[in-house]
């Protein structure tokens, strides 16, 4: 036992983690600290599973600041705007390997039970379910940084493999394990208490296996078609994924600090709403505020062609963002229904699912902030109570230090309390997303075992079920309405929107009123700008809206594939020398050069393995840099 322990963590030398092998193994050749039979697999599949929940520290830094602020979940500089963090990486990494390195020993030890004879009727099953929750750790771990050792728990110095191999070598080993399961076998009561997500729901198991084989082959759609067709029509073929939220594979999280404590929890962080998921929510659906929003709202509900206030030496203007420049004093006419259940309005305090951190200061019952003048003294007071705005990224100069409206936690719509509190439980698959998937493939004109439409439709809704809003669903899968980048939900409405509109606004400083043309958005990294309006581009909004907040990770993906759904740029009041691309002359064009593309490895890694490194950046093809395309992304 003591020779599996130490193999298996090889793979952790690559993370500066050998004190931990050596707890291990210290714990696991002690007769006082561990008897054979406290060496069981499913131990170690529990640590890992409970380990990649992320305790408060890893979730800040990798869940929060990396993967909301790049999946354009929240609005937040940092990564978003190309820079990095080597302590968040470090943190991140560590951890990742940890995990892997407990499910990698989870494995061995079964095998090891086999080969004694000592193993139990449900070994061999405990052992199936590890891998495929080896392949998930392999993807996100992979998905972050790019090359990854594939073979580095069997016990050599670890190698790293490019992300093709990392990949074909995960969706084997979903195949093959979801394949092995018995899911006849029974189970005791203390194993199922070591499954925080399934109880050991062997069935439940393979939905998953299946439908993240679903979600590894669609990543490779742009790159390797024919493979990405062949595993996902194979892992789709039985129906035999998730399609239920009790499916879902998902983990009660709890009050504290461990590694189960809610991933959103902190309270520094305060996740105001994204620009990108505004333009998506606005008029989309064609759900009127009016009808979600109770009668105290009504006076604050604006027509359906106002833009807001124009703050042009306030607000920025250098950016792609259709909505830059302006300040919307009240409530959207029409909004997507779930806008209102992930972030809430400023000023609605009596809302229960209102968030007032943080705590130690009375910031968040603030709605009155100022627009300073070149004096630096008061020249305007804004009262955001009932208001509904996002924030560019990016460097606003002059115009961001003479506003303290636009990124104040009093001011704007911030994620709701539900998900503050550890007490919700985190998705990590959930079934819209098997069916927006399903829905993708079938638009490809891959064999899937539903239409497009119905599993489009059939993702929306499960969306809708999730939110509690069910009841607009009918009249939201009719509508032919355009959001503010130019996408409609109906399957069947593909008209374009034409490359702009009218819109009604004040100026903000004298109070008169004018009419600005506000362009749709081209979004050059999706077949060349040329549509707003396809089913692809459907099919992803309403994934990307779905998926918030719980799978930053999946967001930041899909964007990276397909240059969807539309990513405004960060503002450039002053160049980011983070992002040398972005400039002045560009600014309304996109580029993937103008977004982050993954994260650097730690800086101790060239250190503590060199060949493997070196290995890492030859499989990159590029420099390990954090705007650097992975293999199945845009280039």
């Amino acid at each position: 036992m003591k020779t599996i322990i130490k193999t298996s963590c090889m793979l952790l030398a690559t993370s500066l983690l050998l004190v931990s092998c050596k707890k291990f193994e210290d714990t696991n050749v002690n007769p006082v600290a561990a008897s054979g039979d406290q060496v069981q697999p499913e131990y170690f599949l529990n640590n890992s599973i409970i380990g990649a929940q992320q305790n408060p520290d890893i979730a800040e830094r990798a869940f929060v600041l990396y993967w909301k602020t790049a999946g354009h979940q929240h609005s937040n500089g940092g990564l978003s705007s190309g820079s990095y963090d080597d302590s968040y990486t470090i943190a991140y990494y560590n951890q990742v390997a940890t995990w892997l390195n407990n499910a990698n020993t989870a494995i061995k030890i079964a095998a090891d039970k086999k080969a004694s004879g000592t193993d139990a009727p449900y070994t061999k099953n405990v052992a199936q379910v590890a891998r495929i929750w080896r392949a998930y750790l392999m993807s996100e771990m992979s998905d972050n940084f790019g090359p990854i050792p594939v073979k580095g728990f069997e016990g050599t110095n670890p190698e790293f493999n490019d992300v093709k191999t990392v990949y074909y070598y995960a969706l084997a080993e979903l195949k093959d394990a979801a394949a092995q399961i018995d899911v006849n076998v029974a189970n005791t009561d203390a194993l199922k208490k070591l499954d925080p997500s399934y109880n050991y729901d062997y069935t439940k198991w393979v939905k998953y296996a299946n439908s993240m084989r679903m979600r590894l082959a669609m990543r490779l759609s742009e790159v390797d078609p024919a493979k990405a067709k062949a595993e996902f029509e194979d892992a789709a073929a039985g129906s035999k994924y998730i399609t239920v939220m009790n499916e879902a594979f998902q983990v009660a999280e709890r009050p504290g600090w461990d590694p189960l404590t809610g991933v959103m929890s902190r309270e520094w962080n305060a996740q105001f709403i994204s620009a990108s998921l505004n333009n998506l929510y606005l008029g989309l659906g064609g759900v009127k505020s009016a009808d979600q929003l109770d009668a105290s709202f009504a006076a604050s509900i604006k027509p359906a062609n106002w833009l807001g206030l124009k703050f042009d030496q306030h607000f920025t203007s250098k950016t792609n963002n259709p909505s830059a420049g302006y300040w919307f004093d009240g409530l959207p006419n029409t909004i997507d229904p779930r806008a209102y259940k992930t972030f809430i309005i400023p000023g609605d305090f009596i809302n229960p699912d209102f968030n007032a951190y943080p705590s130690w200061t009375s910031d968040a019952k603030n709605t009155v902030r100022d627009l300073l003048g070149s004096d630096d003294k008061t020249l305007l007071s804004i009262n955001a109570k009932y208001t509904w705005n996002a924030s560019n990224t990016g460097d606003w100069g002059v115009k961001g230090t003479r506003n303290q409206v636009r990124a104040f936690v009093g001011t704007m719509p911030r994620l709701s309390n539900k998900f503050r509190t550890s007490n919700s439980t985190r998705i990590f698959f959930a079934p819209w997303e098997t069916y927006f998937l399903l829905a993708e493939a079938a638009e490809r004109g891959w064999a899937t075992p539903i239409s497009g439409k119905a599993a489009y439709e059939a993702g929306i809704r499960s969306s809708f079920e999730y939110w509690n809003v069910s009841n607009s669903v009918g009249s939201y899968l009719a509508s032919e309405d355009y959001n503010r980048v130019g996408t409609s939900v109906s399957w069947d409405h593909i008209a374009e929107p034409g490359n702009s509109h009218t819109m009604d606004y004040k100026d903000g400083y004298t109070g008169v009123a004018g009419v600005a043309t506000v362009l749709y958005p081209k979004n050059d990294l999706y077949k060349n700008g040329a549509v707003k309006n396809d089913r692809l581009t459907k099919i992803i909004t309403q994934k990307f809206i779905a998926q918030t907040p719980w799978l930053p990770l999946e967001a930041w993906s899909d964007q990276r594939r397909l240059g969807l759904p539309f990513f405004e740029n960060p503002a450039i009041e002053n160049l980011l020398p983070n992002l040398p691309a972005l400039n002045n002359s560009n600014y309304m064009t996109g580029n993937v050069k103008f977004f982050p593309q993954r994260l650097r490895y730690p800086s101790g890694l060239k250190d503590t393995n060199a060949p493997g490194y070196e290995q890492a950046l030859s499989a990159l093809n590029g420099a390990d840099e954090v705007l650097t395309p992975l293999w199945w992304a845009k280039k």
